[in-house]
């Protein structure tokens, strides 16, 4: 369309700020980035599904360009307007362009997909798959029928005035959950669930996350994917097998259309909104696992979707040939986050999130990717890390980084950026070890249980900053962790390739769920060891969704595709395993209920005034200091509650905390304290002694403890 004809249809020039598709009072403004483009066309559709659009408009670059980015205002528009843009520019992979105007594409900033049809996103690719150097051909055809269409959107919300929580780290307690497999199983019904696999049945199992006093909600990715992208059926069923877990992803401002009850034209984001309010008003936050390591695009055989037609080089790390991706995220692409471009972009996201979602905090998946320069390499100081981390906006907001990624790095303890939480897989691992038995895992068990100090105290962070986890949505769960010793995940259809294997599980003599009566209390036994270590230790502590349930996923330790029972939450389990429902709210209480447990700082080991007994003191079975060199399968520890919190008194109880991985019984000799101990916790007894309820602690009447073997006691002064 030429100036003319674009003034005489009332088309403005529209302003380059701010990206994406705005709102306006009498139409929408949008504003899109390409350095290298030529032309930009803006395409105007009525129906998700339609093959071709009612409008198109051509930029002209006169009007509608300001440096790197276009832009257009078009009257009459509202919100749920269709649109897609067609962008022209050089066709040259080993130069790094790959601009076809025959592949549609996608906003960056769309705030909303089109997602209640299947998407055929195979036939996006930018090549001629049937040329025998199919990537650098140029695919002539263009059909937008099976894509998904941007959507302009509304911000307007009554937030009832919501606000983000701002809870400190030191008092949360995180449940990690997928958005669907959280209600989708039949049974969450009887959970009071109307609307199960979406944000609102998320929403309606508030009443549940509150009782159990979780205080956030870490969920899976909900920026839009393609589920449908995987290509494997199951071998042993033939059922077609999913992208589940949603690590792909299509648009990182784009809640997922298919998690909407409400309808995928735009209602996906007040649905979400209504989610994280509801939330908010019982006291629990909403953390969101977010993928800036890669997007769904794949590597030079994949689908031309988005970046890669706006601007591949600028995107994306490119290797030196310029026609290869560099693939530090195992998924054929890696975002290139350091370039100023992407920088703005992921900040924009986050701050989007954060001023329009009310989100409370973000996981970053692959967080080590992050710190990447255009060559791959790991930089000292990530312009786009820091850039987080001093982001005024967001500095409420809780950051968690992944600190590895599929290339070899490994920053768990150094993560760069300064106040950025960590995954700590460390704690996962010694705390699983101890338990299994092996040898010379005391000391490192009191390192985990004491908030990590040798990963974090070094650069200044505290122990909050260590974000402990004992099982996590990529790994076993925890029922399965005591069940099996082996991962067997034959039905992702990798011959039983993936996943890990080193695990760190046992099964405690037999492989799977049918055990004898007396393996079966072992097994719950365990499963309250590592619950009570878990949320007794110095640091954040996080719940995988479903273990206070005894949920399994049948020895699978990567069930990223299987978008079925494998992986939704059955509630029946919970009457089946009431009791370790009742110790894991229990625990997560009596956490919660005191300071000990959350104090903002190390310990000592120390009194620094004289006066007063050590912050923490180690014990062996004897009650005499600790022997660290002969330690077997034992230790206590004895937490003086008055010093709690760097020296001041906040009047807390002394804990005596009290483990045995050993098989047999242990006498423990209990140290001195003032009115005596009472038990709180103890894992070897049956339920409801196993807990007791606070007030109701009975007194421990002996000089010793009698500790059973592969058990864990809490004593408490009177």
């Amino acid at each position: 369309m030429s100036p003319t004809a674009a003034a005489a249809c009332g088309l403005g020039p529209g302003k380059p700020r701010p990206l994406g598709a705005t709102l306006s009072p009498h139409g929408v403004q949008f504003a899109v980035f390409s350095r290298h483009a030529t032309s930009v066309h803006l395409l105007l559709f009525r129906d998700p599904q339609d093959a071709a659009p009612s409008v198109e408009l051509v930029l002209d670059p006169r009007l509608h360009r300001t440096g790197d980015i276009w832009h257009i205002h078009v009257p009459g528009l509202s919100a749920g307007q269709c649109y897609l843009f067609r962008a022209f520019g050089p066709y040259e992979p080993l130069q790094g362009h790959r601009f076809n105007p025959n592949r549609l594409l996608l906003d960056p900033y769309a705030k909303a997909l089109t997602g209640s049809f299947t998407w055929n996103l195979a036939d996006a690719r930018g090549y001629d798959p049937s040329s025998p150097e199919a990537d650098l051909s140029f695919a002539t055809a263009s059909d937008a029928a099976g894509m998904p269409k941007c959507i302009v959107v509304d911000d307007a919300f009554d937030w009832q005035g919501d606000r983000p929580l701002a809870r400190p780290l030191r008092h949360s307690v995180i449940y990690e959950t997928h958005v669907r497999g959280l209600t989708l199983h039949p049974s969450s019904g009887r959970m009071g669930v109307r609307h199960p696999g979406t944000f609102r049945g998320v929403a309606e199992m508030t009443p549940y996350l509150r009782d159990l006093g979780v205080t956030a909600l870490e969920l899976l990715p909900v920026q839009e994917f393609d589920e449908l992208e995987n290509p494997r059926s199951n071998p042993l069923t033939g059922e077609r097998l999913q992208n589940y877990w949603g690590y792909s992803t299509l648009s990182f401002f784009a809640p997922k259309g298919r998690y909407s009850a409400s309808g995928s034209l735009g209602e996906q984001v007040t649905e979400f909104k209504g989610m994280v309010r509801e939330l908010h008003r019982a006291g629990i936050e909403v953390i969101l696992d977010i993928v800036f390591n890669h997007t769904s695009e794949g590597d030079e055989l994949g689908p031309t979707l988005c970046f890669r037609g706006w601007d591949n080089s600028i995107y994306y790390l490119l290797e030196q040939d310029k026609r290869r991706y560099k693939n530090y995220s195992g998924c054929g692409n890696t975002l290139n986050c350091n370039h100023p471009i992407v920088r703005t972009l992921i900040r924009d996201c986050l701050q989007y999130w954060v001023v329009e979602m009310h989100v409370d905090g973000f996981r970053f998946d692959l967080g080590s990717v992050l710190g990447r320069d255009e060559r791959g390499r790991l930089l000292e100081n990530p312009p786009v890390l820091e850039g987080i981390a001093e982001d005024p906006v967001l500095r409420d907001t809780k950051i968690i980084a992944e600190a590895w990624d599929a290339a070899g790095a490994y920053q768990v303890g150094s993560f760069p950026g300064g106040r950025w939480a960590e995954w700590n897989d460390r704690f996962r691992d010694d705390v699983r070890s101890f338990w299994r038995g092996d040898a010379g895992s005391v000391p490192r068990l009191a390192t985990r249980l004491t908030g990590s100090s040798d990963l974090y105290l070094r650069d200044g962070r505290k122990p909050f900053h260590s974000i402990n986890f004992v099982t996590s949505h990529d790994g076993f769960t925890l029922n399965d962790l005591v069940s099996y010793s082996r991962k067997h995940n034959q039905a992702n259809g990798e011959d039983n390739r993936d996943g890990f294997d080193h695990n760190l599980a046992c099964n405690h003599g037999v492989e799977g769920p049918r055990a004898d009566p007396q393996v079966e209390v072992l097994r719950n036994r365990q499963v309250k060891n590592f619950l009570a270590t878990l949320l007794l230790s110095l640091g954040t502590p996080m719940l995988l969704g479903g273990d206070e349930l005894r949920r399994s996923q049948l020895g699978n330790n990567n069930a990223w595709c299987q978008n079925n029972e494998v992986s939704w939450y059955d509630w029946t389990l919970l009457e089946r395993h009431a009791d370790i429902h009742r110790f894991t709210r229990a625990l997560i209480a009596l956490r919660l209920r005191h300071p000990v447990f959350q104090r903002a700082e190390f310990y000592s080991g120390e009194d620094a005034d004289h006066d007063r007994l050590p912050d923490i003191r180690w014990l062996g079975p004897d009650g005499g200091e600790l022997d660290w060199k002969k330690a077997g399968q034992a230790l206590g520890c004895r937490l003086e509650g008055s010093r709690a919190e760097s020296g001041a008194d906040l009047d807390d109880q002394d804990f005596l905390l009290l483990f045995n991985a050993g098989p047999q019984p242990l006498d423990f000799r209990l140290p001195p304290a003032p009115g005596g101990w009472r038990r709180a916790v103890d894992t070897g007894l049956p339920s409801p002694q196993d807990a007791a309820e606070p007030g109701q602690e009975p007194p421990v009447q002996t000089p010793t403890y009698s500790l059973s073997g592969r058990a864990l006691a809490v004593l408490i002064s009177a």
